[in-house]
């Protein structure tokens, strides 16, 4: 099903996956996204087209009779819901509930919003974020839900599910608008999880969209009570108190997505503990703490890999933790898996390019969403330097692959880039870039590499997955020293990291640095250990599963939002006012 862009919803999938293995009582909803994405397709010199991605809904879920109106404007916009179920490995399901607004009933630009991810201007995606926070509630009441504990809110995209629940308290109460207590009732009830220091993530409209959609709510927010007035404020990141929204929205106020669920959330996480502390900064005397990402082992280990695991290990898929066995595995029968993971990837690179890459060749991969702060490009900032490092350590290929948001520019002119740099190093180094990045790829890519390699901008990765994904499969990381890879970075153990140690706070850009300490490493440490020591590169590739793979998975993620999110008794807010 092609409803998704990138890392977060992959994470949303493995968290869901995980859920279902350790039979925790959870139902997810999303939007339908009837185009996708998009399908990616690259031109000669790297451009990227963007082409529509039309799928069979009916072929992979199934429709349910419940039907809700969300109002938008002075229309009331219909909603019906189709499922899938997700099934652990010990048989529980989880549904997936994904909102549909393509129904007769509706106007065709209602029908639209569930048309394409990001697709339209701003107003469009408010319009979506209505329909998945106030039809996400409405519909899991119809569809029987109706003694759900928490909400968890990924980003601020699902924002407007406590607004839909702040006006269950005040009916339930007898009143039309909305107290100190319903905030309080409602804060109780929901978690919220921030995942990316980037601007970009934290969605902010114009308090006017607001009031346009929603012409009859002028009175939602009872401004006599001081902490509706408080909340207000807080969301509209205002010094001034307004008498009422309708003057909010004529003064130029805006609402911020992310302001909006911290104020209304009893807990609130990073994703990594690093990011914990940058999201502490961005949002100074908010209560927020940390629980690191993972992936889900069963669908991110490569099937070779699968079966060494279920020969020496058999508990991995119930018991992740498991996977510490791993320094115990007979090397060779790593390594041969290894072997087999890395021709899939390069019967892949054949099958889009046409080229055929040498597996005897050290494999270097790199797949993001291409994007500036990611820096794809950092490897390739001196082509002499790493003629040279291939001339002198010994020989590598690279693998890139990554998709460009449709408005990013930059994005795209770095796909251009890494495309004229392959042309420039002609054989002396193969580059290919596989086109249209997508989960299968992006699997084959992390089994059949040698070496991940990540070069995020410090602070501004948030936790990143893909490394992770990298050493379910034995694969070691050469990473900057941010998100994720602080915890998991063991020097020479587990991976190898770019630069060195810095602290939340310390937001220089140097990049000839970074890219020295890459090339630094690659020459003088990886490339002799690969090529002239395999036992102690294989000592690394397994150390990558028994360390970071046993513990950088959504198992253990889930088990810990349990623990601390979902279980958890108590109010930040209060204990923090208390303090």
């Amino acid at each position: 099903m092609p409803s998704y862009s990138g890392g977060l919803g992959v994470l949303a999938g493995d968290t869901v996956r995980a859920a279902a293995d350790i039979r925790l009582p959870m139902v997810a909803v999303s939007l339908l996204y009837r185009k996708g994405y998009f399908t990616q397709v690259l031109a000669d010199d790297g451009s990227q087209r963007e082409e529509p991605v039309e799928w069979k809904v009916e072929a992979f879920l199934s429709e349910q009779p419940a039907r809700v109106q969300v109002p938008l404007e002075n229309r009331r916009v219909e909603l019906r819901a189709w499922r899938y179920d997700v099934k652990g490995v010990r048989g529980y399901d989880v549904p997936v509930y994904f909102l549909d607004a393509d129904l007769p009933s509706n106007e065709e630009r209602d029908r639209n919003l569930t048309g394409s991810l990001y697709g339209g201007d701003p107003y469009y995606r408010l319009c979506q974020e209505v329909l998945l926070g106030i039809g996400g509630v409405r519909m899991l009441r119809a569809l029987g839900y109706t003694e759900l504990t928490r909400y968890h809110m990924n980003e601020g995209h699902a924002a407007l599910l406590t607004l839909e629940l702040l006006g269950e308290e005040a009916e339930k109460a007898g009143r039309e608008s909305i107290r100190g207590e319903d905030i309080e009732k409602v804060r109780s009830k929901c978690v919220f999880t921030t995942h990316t220091p980037v601007p970009a993530g934290h969605d902010r409209f114009p308090m006017e969209f607001l009031t346009r959609a929603f012409p009859e709510q002028n009175g939602f927010l009872d401004l006599k009570d001081a902490s509706s007035v408080e909340l207000l404020r807080r969301v509209l990141q205002a010094e001034t108190n307004f008498p009422d929204l309708q003057e909010a929205a004529k003064r130029g106020a805006s609402v911020n997505m992310t302001h909006l669920a911290l104020r209304l959330s009893t807990y609130v996480n990073g994703v990594a503990k690093l990011h914990g502390e940058v999201s502490r900064r961005m949002f100074p005397g908010e209560h927020i703490e940390a629980i690191t990402n993972g992936v889900h082992a069963a669908t991110w280990t490569c099937p070779a890999l699968q079966d060494v695991f279920d020969r020496y290990i058999p508990t991995w898929r119930e018991d992740n933790f498991s996977l510490r066995n791993a320094l115990g595995l007979p090397p060779e029968e790593v390594w041969s898996a290894h072997l087999l993971a890395k021709h899939d990837l390069f019967a892949e690179v054949q099958k889009k390019t046409g080229l055929r890459l040498d597996p005897d060749v050290f494999t270097i991969g790199f797949a993001r969403r291409a994007t500036g702060y990611k820096r794809a490009d950092l490897i390739l900032s001196d082509l002499d330097r790493l003629r040279e490092i291939a001339r002198s350590a010994g020989k590598f290929q690279i693998v890139f692959a990554g998709k460009a948001h449709p408005k990013d520019g930059g994005g795209k002119e770095l796909i251009r880039k890494i495309f004229r740099a392959k042309k420039a190093l002609k054989k002396a180094i193969q580059v290919v870039f596989l086109d249209n990045y997508n989960m299968e790829v992006g699997g084959k890519i992390t089994a059949g590499a040698d070496l991940w390699l990540n070069t995020p901008q410090f602070p501004l990765e948030a936790s990143g997955t893909s490394g992770m994904k990298a050493a379910m499969n034995g694969v070691p990381s050469l990473s900057i020293l941010d998100g994720w890879w602080v915890e998991g970075c063991i020097e020479g153990v587990t991976g190898w990291a770019i630069g060195e140690l810095r602290h939340s706070g310390d937001e220089r850009l140097d990049n000839a640095a970074d890219a020295e300490s890459l090339y630094d490493k690659l020459e003088h440490v990886i490339l002799p250990l690969y090529y002239n020591d395999r036992n102690k590169y294989l000592s690394v590739m397994q150390h990558a599963i028994a360390i970071n793979g046993s513990f950088f998975n959504t198992q253990r993620m889930v088990s810990q939002y349990v623990t601390d999110a979902y279980l958890r008794q108590g109010n930040n807010h209060v204990q923090d006012s208390a303090a």
